[in-house]
């Protein structure tokens, strides 16, 4: 599932961030990386994903989130 299909109050692993390699550079310089455990703070329509990842609160653009795979934890 892509993260930015996940409801907040969930938890998930980061399992793939994609091929292209700016995208690659950009998002893990901000601590979002592959096996990462995360929580989903907010996600309403048409606003960034709010996620709370390595002790840090990251709000990412929805754009972004259709290119990050993840799992939910418990699923």
């Amino acid at each position: 599932m892509k993260l930015s299909e996940m409801r907040a109050g969930t938890s998930g692993t980061v399992r793939s961030l994609g091929t292209d390699e700016r995208f690659l550079s950009r998002i893990t310089s901000i601590g979002l990386t592959e096996q990462a455990n995360f929580q989903v703070v907010k996600n309403d329509r048409k606003m960034p994903v709010l996620v709370y990842v390595r002790e840090t609160l990251l709000a990412l653009n929805r754009k972004d989130c259709d290119k990050i795979e993840v799992s939910e934890v418990g699923a």
